[in-house]
């Protein structure tokens, strides 16, 4: 498959839209002003931070919602899944 120009236009618009989210990114953290070393160092811990939320946040958030809807479906008069299967 050849690649017309306008498709090379739009990669090239969404390399330099990448570059302009990093450069914010450098703006925004500050980490402009550290060494390479130290921008690494800095990006792992962030980045791994941001992992460690996302994945606990998979696994936790459904079972407390979960749990809340239960219990707030008892409150409100909600029935119980157990009656309801001998109502069956």
């Amino acid at each position: 498959m050849i690649c017309e120009p306008a498709c090379r236009m739009n990669f090239k618009n969404l390399r330099e839209y990448l570059a302009w989210l990093y450069y914010q990114y450098l703006l925004i953290t500050g980490i402009y002003v550290l060494e390479p070393w130290e921008k690494s160092i800095f990006n792992s811990i962030l980045f791994s931070a941001i992992a460690m939320v996302i994945y606990t946040s998979y696994v936790f958030v459904p079972i407390h919602v979960r749990l809340a809807l239960e219990f707030f479906s008892g409150i409100f008069g909600g029935q119980p899944e157990s009656t309801m299967a001998l109502m069956n």
